[in-house]
């Protein structure tokens, strides 16, 4: 029952999901903690720190790690995990696929069309939002603390987020270096 569930929820992710894995981030979010609590808040924080962390898209990556934590957390053997692995991986995938080919055909000779242009203007801040609500998501109490349950936690936390943003946007560090000198102040203030 959980493979049924595990598929369709990730094929209408992967179906939905304009922007690309960031934008799907708050969608996983929604169906996986809040509608079927196939895990809670803080599971799917690391699942989203260790899919930031992994090569390849993090919207698979996602859905691969939420696949095995979802059967294992419901009681099923660690076989069974990589099974729901496969499951969630393969419906997040197979929409753009299937998408792809078709829209591959007709593009390309209506790509000029003033409704196919519409359309794609349509989908911009639509993604604008998604990655919004994305970050927001992620701006937890797991993720930052409060100022009353650990204020250290907390303005370090916050400190290591404007220190990102401007060494991104201002300095225009390399986001691995960045990441990179993230994790050592992490290790070293923590």
């Amino acid at each position: 029952m959980i493979f049924f569930q595990l598929f369709y929820t990730f094929f209408l992710i992967g179906l939905f999901g304009f922007g690309g894995g960031y934008a799907m981030i708050s969608m996983i979010q929604g169906e996986v903690v809040t509608n079927h609590h196939w895990m809670t808040m803080g599971e799917f924080t690391d699942i989203v720190a260790v899919s930031q962390m992994t090569p390849g898209p993090i919207g698979i990556n996602s859905a691969t790690y939420v696949g095995y934590t979802a059967v294992v957390n419901a009681g099923g053997a660690e076989w069974m995990g990589i099974l729901g692995s496969a499951t969630a991986t393969f419906a997040v995938v197979l929409p753009s696929f299937i998408l792809m080919l078709l829209i591959s055909k007709f593009l390309m000779q209506y790509k000029h069309h003033p409704a196919v242009e519409h359309v794609f203007m349509g989908l911009r801040p639509a993604v604008v939002g998604l990655l919004a609500a994305a970050c927001l998501l992620l701006m937890t109490p797991e993720n930052f603390s409060t100022p009353s349950d650990s204020p250290w936690q907390f303005w370090i936390s916050v400190a290591i987020f404007v220190g990102t943003l401007i060494a991104c946007q201002v300095y225009k560090l390399s986001p691995i270096r960045t990441l990179l000198f993230c994790a050592l102040v992490g290790i070293l203030l923590f």
